[in-house]
């Protein structure tokens, strides 16, 4: 009997101990020590957005996006393309070739941004259609002319013209506090100079100098490229023919191919290509002859296309949480493209969920990016040292502790959910508040389906879409054994207040 009992004993022991076995092939230990180095943590991702073109900004569904955002981030600046489009009606010529400036829709456009408490990163573009030297449209919907001047002296007015009437009509207090960026991603096809960059050149120097003409407390920069492209060039021609410069401007996507921003062939993950090419401008700043100019990524989402899985889902919170940890001290701001799907860069919107660059759908109907953003924004102003790649630990000015942490997986392939535990050092805790996005918590998706997918949802449906689309409130949870352990979803973000 007893030659038979000990083995069955062992057995017992052997089953109940599977659990801890499993876990601790499956699960994440994240040790979480306050008394761990710091450094100042400013918030650079929700400074600054980008929005649809400068006429839609007198949008009502434009402006309440824009409150919407602004509440939930407290964002400073927003920047869009075509001020000088001729649907804002700037620019004219009387018979006589001589120029005839318009100021009323640039005064109603910057009106309601300052109103809302919101202030311009004016993008300087793009070509008036009777001071274009040719007609190159682009692309978009709305056919924008991307071609040089025909009249270098007229463009040096208009500059001067436009920016002075800014600064007699909002004082130079108020603008001095504004960007002016030089156009829009000349490298690429929205520049129809030829060859492209010693022409930008051209184009940058007139407009830099003539913005400074205007008053020297202004700020200009460039060269706003796509792919992280130019920079350095960009820094050596402005150094070398002292061309006026106060910050460095760039742009990348998630999806953007190695070949174009760094010339290797390499496949580089959507997690990891922004990062990568905000450290690579960072470094050609700091090894140029002005090294401690501002780096503003004027431009960066996980896609430059209109992909449904990627923008419009819960995959947006685990690659922002990402971002934000990897790009932390490389740059002074970052312009998520866009705040708003008030958009049409690909013409009018057609459906809710087609994959739109911005947190909030139409209709007003925000997204998992934005309750991201909102989770994000509680982040405190100290980080905190912590060894972990999915997980962000700062401290708040009255000395709590916030949390994030997540599951990341790529858009194309779901992974599995992570059962997460963490393990608090050197803290007197007793409760802690926990908030997620996730595709079942602040994701409008399951009940978008449900509903048919409608193209065009009832006011009804629509009212259903905004309530689901709202973050329960933050689960209370005990700590125990100074442990807390928690189960993200795949694409799930949790947001936890220590207290």
């Amino acid at each position: 009997m007893k030659v038979q009992f000990w083995p069955r004993v062992l057995l017992i022991t052997l089953l109940l101990a599977l659990p801890a076995i499993t876990w601790a092939q499956t699960g994440t230990l994240i040790t979480v020590d306050p008394s761990a180095p710091s450094h100042a943590f400013p918030h650079f991702w929700e400074q600054m957005f980008g929005s649809g073109r400068a006429v839609l900004s007198l949008r009502d569904s434009y402006r309440q996006d824009l409150r919407q955002v602004k509440q939930i981030t407290g964002f400073e600046y927003v920047r869009f393309h075509a001020i000088f489009h001729d649907e804002v009606g700037l620019y004219d010529e009387d018979p006589q070739g001589k120029p005839v400036y318009n100021f009323s829709y640039v005064d109603q456009i910057y009106d309601g941004l300052l109103a809302n408490g919101v202030r311009p990163f004016v993008e300087l573009s793009f070509m008036p259609k009777k001071l274009a030297s040719k007609e190159i449209l682009h692309a978009f919907w709305y056919k924008q002319n991307v071609a040089p001047p025909r009249d270098w002296n007229k463009w040096d007015d208009l500059i001067k013209e436009f920016t002075q009437h800014l600064v007699n009509r909002y004082g130079i207090e108020e603008v001095s506090q504004w960007y002016f960026e030089v156009w829009n991603e000349p490298n690429i096809d929205f520049w129809g100079g030829d060859p492209k960059q010693a022409t930008y050149w051209d184009l940058y120097d007139h407009t830099a100098r003539a913005v400074k003409a205007v008053n020297p407390r202004l700020r200009v920069g460039g060269p706003s490229t796509a792919q992280a492209a130019w920079a350095d060039d960009f820094l050596h021609h402005c150094f070398d023919n002292h061309v006026p410069v106060d910050f460095v401007s760039t742009h990348v996507y998630g999806n953007d191919r190695s070949q174009d921003v760094f010339g290797t062939v390499e496949d580089i993950p959507r997690n990891r290509m922004v990062c990568r090419a905000v450290k690579k401008v960072h470094d050609q700043i700091k090894a140029s002859p002005m090294p401690n100019l501002p780096l503003i990524w004027s431009e960066f989402n996980a896609s430059y296309a209109n992909e449904p899985p990627v923008t419009d889902t819960s995959y947006m919170g685990p690659w922002m949480a990402d971002t934000i940890r990897q790009c932390d001290g490389l740059v002074d701001v970052m312009s998520y493209w866009t705040f708003s799907d008030v958009f049409e860069e690909q013409g009018v919107v057609k459906t809710p969920f087609y994959g739109g660059f911005g947190l909030i759908a139409e209709d007003g109907i925000p997204k998992p990016a934005f309750n991201a953003f909102k989770l994000l924004h509680q982040l405190g102003d100290q980080r905190i040292e912590l060894d972990s790649d999915s997980a962000l630990l700062t401290r708040k000015k009255d000395g709590s502790l916030v949390l994030a942490v997540w599951n990341y997986a790529p858009p194309e392939q779901a992974g599995t959910s992570k059962t997460v535990t963490l393990r608090f050092k050197n803290a007197k805790l007793t409760r802690v508040l926990i908030s997620r996005v996730d595709p079942e918590h602040g994701d409008v998706h399951a009940l978008y389906e449900k509903l048919g997918a409608p193209r065009y949802p009832t006011q009804a449906q629509i009212q259903q879409l905004k309530k689901a689309a709202e973050l329960p409130a933050p689960e209370a949870r005990a700590l125990k054994n100074s442990d807390l352990t928690l189960t993200l979803p795949s694409y799930g973000l949790a947001l936890i207040e220590l207290k």
